[in-house]
């Protein structure tokens, strides 16, 4: 480094001894020792009192507790005051030095291209930082102190003693401008940050009090809009500001506001100072600065919302387990629910107990007030007694814009569309949203002893109610407050406005509005003064009212639907693949590599083989020492007829460090060794029909699937879908349909009531024990369809195992569950094998709350013997968990199942379905083999 960069007074290469400190006097030394003495006595004398007056040791500790969280609180806050004071001072040499860092940590203008640096911006705010802390300084004492001493006789002595913004200017860190939109108005995103040592102490002489504020930061995106763009100086007739969503703030206090550091004051504080914030400057909120006269401020700073975003929150999976036992040592699970934000709209969704991939099903709607710009926020917690912990922010949603139409020509439509989905949500969907412009009133009576009231007004639709702000000391307020209500039926609702003193208890007056008259106005809207009821006679109210229709998708209900297909369309080029099979026999003469003294003497080989086709790779079991090894080994691959295709076949003897190579042949040929030759059988299965498959409405994936199947009477299809929901198809199910072809709309397991999928399964017989499983995703809609003879599903594995000589059942997983209230079910299984009069066989699985699509895998065991258990019959019930005094229906479903009709040997694994009360399905099973599955091989068109 040049002498020129070096620390003044230090020269480079000369080593540097401290000062020699200058002896304190002795006065200074005696205020000293008596301070540090005063300390310790401070520090004691809790406990001395304590003990005086004889209270518990736990009051000494529960202070003590307070104390050291107040002290960690507010080191907290000072270290991340100076982190951020550090970060905005160098932010130069952090971007360019921590690369590596999270990008949050990074400004703007690194993470997204169209954000601008402004530096000449920060220097000009530096530069005129001390004179605005001049005018704050003269606004608080001139203007606000004596507001303030006014509004209470307890503040009459309140004062500002210092007022000092301090060297620390705002910052902009990036700006980012919006002119594509519309070419009358600017809008610019700025990326404000501010941490500094601004230093603001009030006292209240008349009580000893002092209180203050050492220190803030403030972190957030403030959108500015220049509109309208006029021809005359200053060419821009207004300035509209808000913060797109709550800003991030953090306050260092001091005096007797020490106390909002305490743990658990310091969040609720800080809660209430953004409620604050958020009220005036946080959307829909705004802050309008007019520029010029005679301009409609009311129009610029409520604005008619964007449209509406319908969330639908679905599911989330893998989620982390917090409940842990010993401390970490044992797994548990979480009880997770999610908080869905978007400006100063919150949501939270119902807590699932004990579940890692819980399922919601829930739907929120949302006003878009600003586009672009919002975000819509999504956070996952653990519901706990004391303190929720965070799981993440990754969950499945669906999302829909709903659109703003000015005409009422299709609110039928709409409504007809909405009760069909009335009894699958917790919310009936909105047909339209209602805005409410709350200007201003005229000659409103006035309160006894003819004093001025202080107005407010309560308007409410149905349910929802909502309060304008207080104008004080008037009987002519003006609120300009702006209000905003979700409509299911406006034509069966109305307006109720109530005019009220700030105590709630005198009405000033009262106006019904019938929303049906607003449908017959031109684009649907009512601007106008309205007389009030029971109120004086020139008692008036100006209110400006705007209905607007919120149809599915942005052209609304106007767009003509694509007709629903009723079958799948066919695809030449499907189903023309067919199953090869390999029979590999044996080998012989093949080489011996398992030399021992350097070959001196001749050993043997552990061979075996390696077969590669289709992307595949097989391989054979290894026989020991064995030069002419015998196989007979069968392999299946699906290939479809394309020329050039290639089995390659490659041999190898087992050792413990690396396999040998013994031999590498082209179907038959063998090549690159001395001596050896394979026995191959091979078998081509051709098709034996078509297959039609295509999809046709939206979404469309347009890929095939096929599977080895060996007994379809017991294989199961599972599809699950992303998006939508899953599927069980038992493929006895394909047995009894014509032809073997399965080709219909399909309920989706755990998704929405109305998801639906079109599928097309077929099972192409072969000459042989296999069958050969070609399905094809279709395509998704939401369609309705019932199933008015099953409650459900389950999955069993019922078997017998002659090591242990037991039968064993187990309960896997029910699908699509009958819901028996609104909230769903808490199922769970129990069952007995009868004959059994004492009921020693009766068992139960563990309840899973609110699921519908329940995950047991629960396993249990009966020492029966083999012709012990072949007598029993499984008499199985799915119940919901209810309490004593409930009223819902406890029965899910039934099946019983006779045990002689199941090949217990080998085990059989298969979905049954439950039957309602009353009903009971007699369920019988054929043999099955067990054969490893093998992976499905995905192709496309």
């Amino acid at each position: 480094m040049p002498a020129a960069d070096a620390e003044p007074g230090i020269s480079r290469g000369t080593p540097v001894t401290a000062p020699a400190l200058p002896s304190q006097p002795p006065a200074e030394r005696a205020v000293s020792v008596l301070w540090s003495f005063g300390k310790c006595l401070g520090a004691i004398l809790p406990v001395y009192l304590a003990g005086y007056y004889g209270f518990s040791i736990s009051v000494v500790l529960f202070g003590l507790m307070i104390y050291m969280g107040w002290k960690h609180s507010r080191l907290e806050k000072v270290m991340r005051l100076k982190s951020a004071m550090y970060l905005l001072e160098n932010e130069r040499k952090f971007t360019t030095e921590n690369v590596f860092r999270a990008k949050r940590d990074l400004p703007p203008w690194v993470n997204f291209p169209d954000v601008e640096k402004v530096e000449w911006l920060n220097k000009i705010l530096q530069q005129a930082w001390p004179f605005v802390g001049q005018y704050l300084e003269k606004l608080l004492v001139e203007t606000i102190a004596p507001a303030i001493r006014a509004s209470s006789i307890h503040l009459q002595t309140l004062s500002f003693t210092k007022v000092n913004i301090g060297d620390k200017a705002l910052k902009v860190v990036g700006v980012k401008a919006h002119t594509e939109h519309d070419k009358r108005q600017v809008m610019l995103d700025l990326y404000l940050s501010y941490a500094g040592d601004v230093e603001i102490n009030v006292e209240i002489k008349k009580y000893f009090c002092k209180a203050g504020v050492k220190g803030v930061q403030l972190h957030g995106k403030l959108r500015v809009i220049l509109e309208p763009l006029i021809g005359d100086i200053p060419l821009v007739g207004a300035i509209t500001m808000f913060f797109i969503r709550r800003p991030k703030l953090d306050i260092n206090w001091t005096g007797l506001t020490n106390l909002l550091d305490i743990p658990g004051l310091n969040a609720m504080s800080d809660t209430m100072i953004m409620d604050a914030i958020a009220s005036h400057l946080v959307l829909p909120n705004r802050l309008t600065v007019p520029l010029v006269a005679d301009l409609h401020v009311a129009q610029l700073r409520s604005p008619l919302p964007r449209g509406v975003v319908r969330i639908h929150l679905l599911e989330a999976e893998d989620l982390t387990a917090k409940d842990t036992v010993i401390k970490g040592l044992i797994d548990g699970k979480s009880d997770p629910y999610a908080v869905l934000r978007v400006g100063t709209q919150i949501f939270t969704s119902h807590h699932v107990d004990s579940n890692l991939n819980p399922q919601w099903r829930e739907m929120y709607e949302v006003i878009v007030h600003e586009v672009p710009g919002q975000e819509l926020e999504v956070e996952v917690f653990d519901k706990d007694p004391d303190q929720d912990d965070f799981l993440g922010r990754y969950v499945h949603l669906r999302l829909e814009w709903l659109s703003l139409l000015s005409s009422a020509d299709r609110l039928s439509e709409v409504i007809q569309k909405n009760q069909d989905l009335t009894s699958k949500t917790a919310d009936p969907p909105s047909a339209a949203i209602l805005a409410i412009y709350l200007d201003q009133a005229h000659e409103l009576p006035m309160r006894k002893g003819n004093k001025d009231p202080s107005p407010m007004v309560q308007i409410s639709i149905q349910d929802a109610t909502k309060e304008s702000k207080t104008c004080y000391g008037t009987n002519s307020p003006v609120w300009e407050d702006a209000f905003t209500f979700f409509i299911q039926d406006p034509r069966k609702q109305d307006i109720d406005i109530q005019v009220k003193d700030d105590d709630r208890a005198l009405s000033l007056g009262s106006l019904t509005i019938p929303l049906a008259r607003l449908l017959a106005t031109p684009e649907l809207t009512l601007d106008q003064w309205f007389q009030l009821e029971n109120s004086g006679s020139a008692s008036r109210i100006y209110v400006k009212i705007v209905l607007r229709l919120n149809p599915v998708g942005p052209g609304g209900l106007g767009k003509p639907q694509p007709a629903r297909p009723q079958h799948t369309t066919p695809d030449p080029e499907f189903a023309t693949e067919g199953v090869l099979r390999i029979n590999l026999v044996e080998a012989q003469n093949l080489i011996a590599k398992d030399n021992f003294m350097g070959g001196m003497v001749k050993g043997k080989s552990d061979p075996y083989v390696k077969i590669r086709v289709a992307g595949i790779t097989y391989r054979s079991h290894t026989i020991k020492e064995n030069l002419n090894p015998i196989w007979n080994e069968l392999y299946e691959v699906i290939l479809t007829q394309l020329p050039g295709q290639e089995i390659q076949f490659e041999l190898f003897d087992k050792d413990i460090d690396q396999d040998d190579f013994l031999g590498r042949y082209m179907w038959y040929t063998l090549n690159d060794v001395k001596s050896g030759r394979v026995h191959l059988v091979l078998e081509w299965l051709p098709r034996v029909s078509d297959l039609i498959c295509e999809r046709s409405t939206s979404p469309q994936w347009d890929e095939a699937f096929h599977f080895l199947v060996r007994d379809p009477r017991d294989e199961t299809l599972t599809m699950k879908v992303r998006a939508l929901g899953s599927l069980t198809l038992p493929l006895r199910e394909v047995l009894f349909e014509p032809g073997l072809v399965l080709d219909r709309w399909v309920n989706l397991d755990g998704a929405l009531p109305e998801s639906q999928i079109l599928l097309r399964v077929m099972l192409k017989s072969h000459t042989s024990i296999s069958a050969l499983l070609c399905t094809h995703s279709l395509h998704c809609q939401d369609s309705t369809g019932d199933n008015t003879n099953t409650a459900g599903q389950v999955k069993l594995t019922v078997g017998y195992s002659a090591e242990e000589n037991r039968l064993f059942i187990t309960v896997h997983s029910c699908r699509a569950l009958a819901a028996c209230s609104k909230d769903g079910a808490d199922p769970y299984v129990s069952f007995i094998l009868l004959p059994d009069k004492k009921a020693t066989t009766k068992r139960r699985t563990a309840t899973k709350k609110r699921d519908l699509n329940p995950e047991f895998n629960e396993r249990f065991d009966f020492d029966f013997s083999l012709e012990e258990s072949i007598q029993r019959r499984l008499d199985l019930s799915v119940k919901n968990s209810v309490s004593f005094m409930s009223r819902e229906r406890e029965l899910i479903g039934k099946l019983q199942l006779d045990l002689d009709q199941i090949d217990l040997k080998a085990g059989v694994t298969q979905c049954y379905d439950l039957m309602r009360s009353k009903q009971i399905l007699y369920a019988s099973s054929g043999t099955t083999s067990h054969v490893p599955p093998l992976s499905p091989q995905r192709f496309g068109h």
